[in-house]
């Protein structure tokens, strides 16, 4: 799998969480499901196992993130 891919993920994942410290819970949300949409194309293509814990790691990363964006919803 192309390294790449992990760094846009990464990067995507950074913004996410610079949207969430903005109290921009909208476009937070509208970047989690932009990267969630990435990373499940990821784990369609994955072959090994490395690849396959890389992916799960970000998986409860974004899990995360969406409780984040849920309770940032909840304050407005």
């Amino acid at each position: 799998m192309d390294k790449n891919k992990f760094s846009e993920l990464k990067n995507g994942v950074q913004e996410i969480i610079d949207l969430i410290a903005a109290k921009n819970a909208k476009e937070a949300s509208n970047k989690l499901v932009d990267i969630s949409e990435e990373l499940d194309e990821l784990l369609d293509h994955a072959e090994e196992d490395e690849e396959l814990i890389e992916i799960s790691k970000y998986q409860v990363l974004l899990n995360q993130l969406q409780q984040r964006i849920v309770q940032l919803n909840g304050q407005n």
